[in-house]
């Protein structure tokens, strides 16, 4: 079998693997915050505290990888799955808000681990020129993925499974993603040094951070607004999240070519400007079907944060690419682990706008640090 071959094979069972850990996640992400709500009883304060501590594991991922710099990724790939998958399925003996802090820390110190190395494999399966078109079809891989565990919550739904015996179908996924991690070309690892952290990609690590906080504002309370303020039931939910994976599977490779022509600049300038006004939507727009468009427009435009990616592939040699973005998930990291905690207190004190409002000033102030990031001409960065 040529390198060709083999790494086009490689990319298949990447592909499987995100597709996986993408349909355990969405049962997760489409779960949690009417798990959390109506079979817990969280408010806005533990809501925040609850991702603070979750979001501390994006930090802690960022040790283990340098542990382990050196080992073949795809078998570190199938580890992290195999803790996702536990962590998951012992959701469903889980009654107290103290031991969902707990399992939420052993599923997302998997999934934190193994965020960065599907897109430091594929810059290391890529063909040169096609990085960008490659991470676009990974990404639909794992928008793929995420729909049909969206589908398969809808319909368990539908038959009356409880929200629990879901979280178990969750770790069956992930542990078919582990499977699949097995198939990818052994030898495809980061030598060179453990750690990086280098001055000149002081921009990528700023905006991972920015990103970071903005994200986790998102993540943490747009879903909360939704269902403690407006009430939206299991069943809308999962709706809103199957919409978001359908648009995202076509437009995601898209997106990765678009990158790739234009380069990452404009793609962010144009991410972060719309971004500002689904913030402040968030803050003031009272109707719940407005919302629920900003929700969709807010998650499907996160697509373009792939730029950031390309962006070190652009900027740092292949030697240094799973370091960098696994610093560049510690700086997200960083500023994941302060937001839920001080969106919690804003919300509670204040009001939730306050919440949605710092948001804006996190988009705002990445929108101002993109203007640096170098233009991009005919397949070059230039100042």
């Amino acid at each position: 079998m040529t390198d060709a071959s083999l790494h086009r094979r490689s990319l298949l069972f990447l592909g499987l693997a995100v597709a996986g850990a993408s349909f355990a996640m969405a049962i997760q992400m489409g779960l949690n915050t009417n798990f959390l709500v109506e079979e817990i009883g969280v408010n806005a304060e533990q809501q925040g505290r609850l991702e603070a501590c979750r979001e501390t594991c994006g930090i802690t991922a960022f040790l283990v990888l340098a542990a382990l710099a050196g080992f073949a990724e795809p078998l570190v790939g199938a580890a992290m799955l195999v803790l996702l998958a536990l962590g998951l399925a012992a959701y469903s003996l889980v009654h107290e808000f103290t031991w969902v802090i707990v399992l939420s820390l052993v599923w997302s110190q998997g999934l934190h681990v193994w965020m960065p190395l599907p897109n430091s494999m594929t810059l290391a399966l890529a063909e040169p020129g096609r990085a960008g078109h490659r991470l676009g079809q990974i990404a639909a891989a794992g928008s793929a993925g995420f729909g049909l565990g969206l589908a398969a919550s809808f319909i368990l739904s539908l038959v009356g499974v409880g929200m629990r015996p879901m979280y178990i179908v969750a770790g069956g996924a992930a542990v078919c993603g582990a499977a699949a991690c097995l198939g990818i070309y052994r030898k495809v690892k980061t030598p060179g040094p453990r750690l990086v952290f280098k001055r000149k990609y002081g921009l990528y690590y700023l905006l991972s951070f920015l990103e970071g906080w903005r994200k986790q504002i998102f993540l943490c309370f747009a879903p909360f607004l939704l269902v403690k303020v407006y009430e939206t039931d299991l069943r809308h939910m999962l709706v809103l999240w199957g919409i978001i994976q359908v648009i995202g599977y076509f437009a995601s490779p898209r997106v990765g070519r678009l990158i790739d022509r234009v380069g990452e600049r404009r793609v962010l300038l144009t991410y972060y400007a719309s971004l500002i006004a689904v913030f402040i939507g968030y803050a003031f727009i009272p109707n719940k079907y407005v919302l629920y468009g900003l929700f969709v427009a807010d998650s499907v435009l996160f697509m373009a944060a792939m730029a950031l990616t390309t962006y070190v592939n652009r900027i740092a040699p292949k030697t240094e690419h799973t370091q960098t973005l696994s610093m560049g998930i510690a700086m997200n990291h960083v500023g994941a682990v302060s937001m839920p905690f001080v969106g919690g207190l804003l919300w509670t004190y204040f009001g939730q706008q306050w919440t949605f409002m710092i948001g804006a000033l996190a988009v705002i102030l990445s929108l101002l640090v993109t203007l640096r990031v170098p233009r991009h001409t005919a397949g070059a960065v230039v100042v």
